[in-house]
């Protein structure tokens, strides 16, 4: 048994996973959606990744709040996260919900925990952990729960070095040689403001950060509180962590930052999304699924292997039950179930998958309405795209942002962040060129 497990008892810890708001930013993934449940690297949901950074911690008392198209999000966590019947452990969504006594719905990440305030209390916690739905990194809490308990803090804020350019959209803080934040500044634009900021370098030497250059402390949004604290706090009509309830805190409490310093990825947009799953198919990716000293969980499926017919693919990954016919892949994530005709080629596209198998019955009725099957078809030519799941593509279909606006909607698709993103069931009829 590690030290870190040695000194934290994992049994006074309740985790809260934040779902996030209407996720207007990673729109149209969000359509049908809460931000959480959008899926990543082929056969995983956004939200698998603070969960199982909360079991391999140790932490199982885990609840999820949200508010905006919660449906899929709850048909994954139920049919996924089980704990025995003698375990106390759990993962539970609490959404928003109207009462008699209050007619509102979330309004922030502070409002959101303070109208579950009583539901949490009922549990016999010491420290609450709030998490975000849509982030990408591997972390122990119970290390940041053990530095909380050996600094004597009442909040701890998880932190990461930054350069200057990604200081200038997250919250910066400052701290002394304790690791106590003496000051926070939300997305500090000026230069003349971030240079106040700047890690002095002996600090950066203390700290073992590496690289040399300006770099700031950034809020990750990785919070912890002692249970007296998080009810004082929330004793105030202030609806937001980052923007309220944090800055006022540092000026009376005891606020320490854990600094933290591997891979963390904000996928908050479309093109972060993008840029974070392509980045899976590297040879050696930022972000290691293939640790499995602290395995990233999902719903377990009992699908066949994928089927490669004469395919050549490069850098890609492939999920479960695909059936890939001569086409050419490359820098590509396939999710499951997805079917490739021959003859298509698929260059820096996210494949998002199918839900089922569609019958053959179907796939007949479909053609002589003219409607291609569920997958993608022959001869399609598509790169830079995300193609969400159940999607048509038809036979001869092209695909590309080439020489469009960064940002279109149109009845067939969208694009963000200059990338064609084909919405969840959507219909490309056969010949189309986007």
């Amino acid at each position: 048994m590690s030290r870190t497990r040695q000194t934290t008892n994992t049994s006074k810890v309740l985790c809260v996973i934040m779902g996030g708001g209407q996720g207007t930013r990673l729109f149209p993934l969000t359509k049908d959606r809460a931000k959480p449940a959008v899926p990543l690297a082929g056969k995983y949901r956004l939200v698998d990744i603070p969960i199982s950074n909360c079991i391999n911690s140790g932490f199982r008392r885990i609840y999820i709040l949200t508010q905006f198209n919660s449906t899929s999000l709850h048909g994954h966590i139920s049919r996924t996260y089980k704990f025995d019947h003698f375990s106390t452990g759990f993962v539970e969504i609490l959404a928003a919900q109207q009462t008699f006594t209050n007619t509102s719905w979330y309004e922030g990440t502070a409002d959101a925990v303070r109208k579950n305030l009583v539901h949490f209390l009922n549990h016999d916690f010491d420290q609450l952990i709030i998490l975000s739905g849509d982030q990408l990194y591997r972390m122990d809490f119970a290390d940041v729960v053990t530095q909380h308990i050996v600094t004597g803090a009442e909040i701890t804020i998880a932190t990461m070095p930054v350069g200057r350019n990604d200081a200038k959209s997250l919250g910066i803080m400052q701290i002394d040689d304790t690791n106590r934040i003496t000051n926070f500044v939300e997305k500090p634009k000026e230069d003349a403001a971030l240079d106040k900021l700047k890690i002095p370098a002996e600090m950066q030497t203390a700290l073992g950060i590496k690289g040399g250059g300006d770099n700031f402390l950034a809020s990750m949004g990785i919070y912890v509180f002692n249970r007296k604290v998080i009810c004082e706090l929330l004793d105030n009509p202030l609806s937001d962590f980052g923007k309220h309830i944090i800055p006022h805190a540092i000026q009376s409490r005891r606020v320490f930052s854990y600094v933290f310093q591997g891979y963390w990825e904000d996928i908050g947009t479309i093109r972060s999304f993008f840029e974070a799953n392509l980045d899976l198919v590297s040879e050696l990716p930022r972000f290691n699924f293939f640790d499995m000293s602290a395995p990233i969980f999902s719903r377990p499926r009992y699908l066949p292997g994928s089927k490669i017919n004469g395919a050549q693919i490069d850098h890609a990954v492939i999920s479960d039950g695909c059936i890939i016919n001569r086409a050419s892949i490359n820098r590509t994530i396939v999710g499951l179930r997805t079917i490739v005709g021959s003859g298509t080629e698929l260059n820096r596209t996210i494949v998002l998958g199918s839900d089922y198998y569609e019958a053959q019955e179907s796939v007949e009725k479909n053609e002589k309405e003219g409607r291609p099957r569920i997958g993608i078809g022959e001869h399609c030519k598509i790169e830079n795209a995300i193609i969400d799941k159940n999607a048509r593509i038809g036979n001869n279909v092209v695909i590309s942002p080439v020489g469009k606006p960064e940002n279109v909607d149109h009845a067939l698709y969208f694009i963000r962040d200059g990338i064609v993103v084909i919405p969840k069931d959507a219909v490309i009829p056969h010949g189309t060129v986007i």
